[in-house]
Parts: C-alpha cells; sequence; structure tokens
C-alpha cells in the first residue's frame, strides 16, 4: 500500500495551557525585555552625548556670587551663557561676558573665583578714561544704556586696550573688582555671552 502524507490529527496538538504552549509563547519575552532595554539606553546615552556636547559648545548655566554687576546681576541670579557667541560671534560694547579668572585676577582681586562676570567697555585699540562719574573712549563721553550704580571709583586712568582684549567694567562700579585693577582681558578668556536670567523666576528676562 502506498504511503500517505500524515496530517497530525487533534489529539497531536498541545492543548490551550498545556506546558510545551507556554514555554513556546514565553520564548521571546526575555529578548523583547532585553531590545527594549538597549533601546531605552541608547536613548540615555545618546540624550547624555548631547548634553554634555551643549553644555561644552553652546549654552550652559551660571549662577552669581557677588554684587558686582548690580543692579543687572544680584547674587544667587542664575544666566544662560551663549558660548556660540564669543566663539563665532562679535564681541560689542555693552555685552555681559562670563570668563575664566586668571592667578594674576584672582591675586588682584584677593579671592580664589575661577569664574568672573563684567560688562565689555572698551574694545581693541580703544583709549579710556574716566572723569568724576563720567567714562570717555577715545574722547567721547561713554552713554551706559544699561543699569549701573555710581561712583566711579577707582577712575579709570588712560588707558589703550591692546589687540584682541577687551577692557571690562562690573555695573555696581564702586564695588567691582574689574580691568581697573587687573587691565584688559584677553579673549581667549572668554566663555559666553550672558542673554538670560532663568532664575529666580521674579527677575526672568534678556540682558
Amino acid at each position: 500500500m502506498p504511503n500517505e502524507p500524515i496530517e497530525p490529527s487533534d489529539t497531536d496538538a498541545p492543548a490551550a495551557g498545556d506546558p510545551i504552549e507556554t514555554i513556546v509563547k514565553g520564548v521571546g519575552k526575555p529578548r523583547r525585555r532585553r531590545q527594549s532595554l538597549l533601546e531605552w539606553l541608547i536613548i540615555l546615552v545618546v540624550a547624555v552625548g548631547a548634553s554634555l556636547l551643549l553644555r561644552t559648545y553652546v549654552v550652559q548655566t551660571f549662577w552669581i556670587p557677588s554684587g558686582s554687576m548690580e543692579p543687572t546681576l544680584m547674587i544667587g541670579d542664575h544666566v544662560l551663557v551663549s558660548k556660540l557667541s564669543v566663539t563665532w560671534g562679535t564681541i560689542n560694547r555693552g555685552d555681559v561676558i562670563v570668563f575664566r579668572a586668571s592667578k594674576s585676577i584672582q591675586a588682584a582681586c584677593n579671592d580664589h573665583l575661577p569664574i568672573y562676570v563684567k560688562r565689555v567697555i572698551g574694545l581693541p585699540g580703544d583709549h579710556l578714561t574716566s572723569k568724576g562719574n563720567t567714562i570717555y573712549i577715545n574722547g567721547k563721553p561713554l552713554k551706559e544704556n544699561w543699569p549701573h550704580t555710581e561712583p566711579i571709583f577707582p577712575p579709570i586712568g588712560n588707558v589703550t586696550v591692546p589687540a584682541n582684549s577687551y577692557f571690562m567694567m562690573g555695573d555696581n562700579h564702586h564695588n567691582s573688582c574689574d580691568s581697573r585693577y587687573w587691565g584688559s582681558l584677553p579673549r581667549s578668556a572668554m566663555i559666553g555671552k550672558v542673554f538670560v536670567r532663568i532664575w529666580p523666576i521674579s527677575r526672568i528676562g534678556l540682558l
């Protein structure tokens, strides 16, 4: 008698709840779980990497430790700083800059703060001096169109700003250790421009 194809009978199929069926159904679960965990790990690594890149090259938060920039920036204010504006942009008079304080700056100011924040007053090649509470740049009075406090003390001597350097001053003119004490700041020391206050909530705003 010729052989015929054998078809499974109903009695050969595993019943619902059969241990074999349970094992087959559970085979994909650990694999899917591992795949999901791997996906989340990749997302986390990418997020952390993007955050580090942003912090290193684009924007960074800083908090204000002293009153040298009052009333513009108060002690405890938190600000966002644009690094690209220094790396690729133009430094303008009136910009508020966060910069690294050299050992000589720290010594002149008698503190150990590694980061300072001041306003750009003089650009490369400018000649600066002050009389009373007026700052003169290249013989013309400077219009300080930003909040600041008087008097200007100590006064600015006769200063010519070197190439690739900037004359920095705090808005709190009589209580700021700035370029009047330690000279002009090289652009290479600049970290970025302050462009917005983000804390406290009552003081959120653009600079």
